[in-house]
């Protein structure tokens, strides 16, 4: 998903006003990007595989009527840049059209590129080879593209762009009589733009230069398309993937094995995570979350911020803020690199159904995945369970980001959806801290937890010295931003609202949200990094976060002992799909790092 901009001025163009609205499009990604200039006569398109600053530095663009852009990160399933240009026409669009196939089998118009904003210009195609017209062309495209489409549409035959969006991630604005838009209102304001107004299932048309030449020109080599379901499997490397099933020692009464940190059983065979276990999904009356969020309630635009990572749980609680709460939010997706296309594909499915708007706040993907390529290759030199975390450290910036959020859109709440029962004990355990049993939330806030979890996570460090390398600050930031900063005007829907399984997976089949190839479960399929780790977990120790999860729903009462054991037999299966998407896109080989979690010595009984 990426940020657009624009500036269309018949008397000049304001060029630090053009720096403006792309320095900030680049908060969408810098993978990749494209500007658009009218030029002697003709439409100039150049594209390049990084950031757009760079590319506004190095083409001239001052003397022209009009300056627009984008800004991304590229899906892995995506080959191809923007602006995509094609029969007369070019398109900069902002979302992720879910459809692409269906749309492309049911018109008579030929794919010719490896991106989905193709199937919006397909869709202008057919529209007007049939009607001989532009009149309802936007609404056409918005009634047939499933996902988000926040675009700007140029057809320079007819002289007109359309402006549309179907979530409200485009604004409009005008300064000096020049006429402005962005992927989010903040640059707006920040060049002292007036009138602004938010497009939100409907179309503004603007007049552009006629013209029938456009002009288009690449940098850099075209990207290689990597994804989930692209790959062809390799059966060798399937085979790699153990499934041992040991014979562990359960508690009687939850799944815990004797394979978990600081496990102890009573002479029942019960265990001292079971005994001394507080009920968490006993949510507060919802009528004290209504009274809470009513100093927050607005007569008109956004009320509230809801981090979204796509998810099951955030992605249910979007619906509840939305139909329940009856309130106007606004996503807000930290994308760090290893956020799956799967999951960027539901946070539009989401966004697009609800029409909610999507801010995205992307990494540097590339320095995020060469920090866990280089923490992945000090982990394998030296395997430690408790070091498993630091591949997932690249994502605590999420909690910063929601701060920058709040300043830029001048919203106080953000309304979390974080699942009360995915409490994973052991990932600290194994680093030698014991359970607190008193935790209320699902990660271990507060200074005194912290320094003892980062005095001996460095020790572990120093048994393979790769670990100190330049992510070292990214990691420490991350975590800083996450339990030490106060968080204010900060709430999780859960406490409020009691969290069902069977519930949220009917709720979510309504919006079609897409499941995993490679798994049944409805759990962190949108997380690159979790197939990867429970293999570790499993294949070293027996049991991953699936087993403390259905636990945890056992001592709540939502499933019996026996379910959970039919539910994890599955779910603990390796996911190979996963597993090569995540090691490809670190450049790593799935063999050797296969071949060496699969030598690491078991903490059971283990016979070849």
């Amino acid at each position: 998903m990426c940020g657009i901009f624009g500036i269309l001025s018949e008397t000049g163009m304001n060029a630090q006003d053009v720096k403006v609205l792309a320095s900030h499009s680049k908060q969408r990604g810098i993978d990749a990007s494209g500007i658009v200039t009218f030029q002697d006569a003709s439409y100039q398109i150049v594209r390049a595989n990084f950031e757009v600053t760079k590319l506004l530095k190095e083409h001239k663009w001052q003397s022209s009527p009009i300056v627009m852009g984008q800004s991304r990160m590229v899906p892995t399933e995506m080959a191809d840049n923007q602006p995509v240009v094609r029969d007369d026409m070019f398109v900069i669009h902002n979302g992720i059209v879910v459809n692409e196939k269906e749309i492309w089998d049911s018109i008579e118009v030929n794919r010719l590129f490896e991106i989905d904003s193709e199937a919006v210009l397909g869709l202008a195609i057919a529209y007007i080879n049939e009607k001989k017209e532009i009149d309802g062309l936007a609404e056409y495209i918005l009634s047939r593209c499933k996902g988000t489409v926040s675009a700007a549409l140029a057809l320079p035959k007819q002289g007109k762009m359309l402006l549309l969006s179907n979530n409200g991630s485009l604004y409009t604005g005008m300064k000096n009589g020049a006429f402005y838009f962005a992927s989010e209102s903040y640059p707006l304001t920040q060049v002292n733009c007036t009138d602004i107004k938010q497009i939100r299932q409907q179309c503004v048309t603007i007049d552009i230069p006629v013209c029938e030449d456009i002009k288009v020109r690449d940098i850099g080599e075209k990207r290689k398309k990597s994804s989930v379901s692209g790959f062809q499997k390799i059966a060798a490397e399937e085979a790699m993937l153990q499934y041992p099933k040991p014979e562990l020692k359960r508690c009687t009464k939850c799944l815990l094995p004797e394979t978990m940190p600081y496990i102890s059983f009573d002479s029942e065979g019960v265990c001292n995570y079971c005994r001394n276990y507080t009920l968490r999904n006993v949510p507060k009356p919802k009528e004290e979350l209504f009274e809470l969020v009513k100093p927050y309630r607005r007569a008109e635009g956004p009320e509230c911020i809801v981090p979204f990572s796509g998810g099951r749980d955030s992605c249910y609680g979007l619906h509840i803020i939305v139909k329940e709460l009856e309130m106007t939010p606004i996503t807000y997706t930290y994308d760090w690199g290893m956020v799956t296309d799967l999951g960027r594909r539901n946070i539009s499915r989401m966004c697009s159904e609800l029409g909610v708007e999507n801010i995205t706040v992307a990494a540097d993907i590339k320095k995020k995945r060469e920090n866990i390529t280089k923490n992945l290759k000090a982990w394998l030199k030296s395997p430690h369970l408790g070091m498993i975390s630091i591949l997932t450290a690249g994502d605590k910036h999420f909690f910063k980001y929601v701060e920058s959020m709040k300043k830029q859109t001048g919203i106080d709440l953000n309304l979390w959806g974080i699942n009360p029962l995915e409490v994973t004990h052991f990932k600290a355990g194994f680093l030698g801290i014991k359970p607190d049993f008193e935790e209320k939330r699902v990660y271990m806030p507060g200074i005194y937890n912290q320094l003892r979890y980062q005095f001996l996570r460095f020790k572990a460090m120093t048994k393979s010295p790769g670990y100190f390398n330049s992510s070292i600050w990214d990691t420490l930031s991350g975590e800083y931003y996450r339990s030490f900063v106060k968080k204010t005007d900060y709430f999780h829907l859960y406490d409020y609202w009691r969290w069902d399984e069977e519930l949220v997976d009917n709720t979510l089949a309504q919006y079609d949200w897409e499941l995993a190839p490679d798994t049944n479960t409805t759990w962190r399929i949108g997380d690159g990094t979790a197939a990867f780790y429970n293999y570790v977990y499993y294949t070293v120790a027996g049991f991953t976060e699936h087993d403390t999860f259905r636990s945890n729903q056992i001592r709540e009462g939502q499933l019996s002992r026996e379910e959970a054991l039919k539910l994890v037999e599955d779910e603990n299966r390796p996911r190979y799909q996963n597993i090569r998407w995540y090691l490809d896109l670190l450049g790593m080989d799935f063999s050797e790092v296969i071949g060496v979690v699969n030598a690491i010595p078991k903490l059971y009984p283990w016979n070849e």
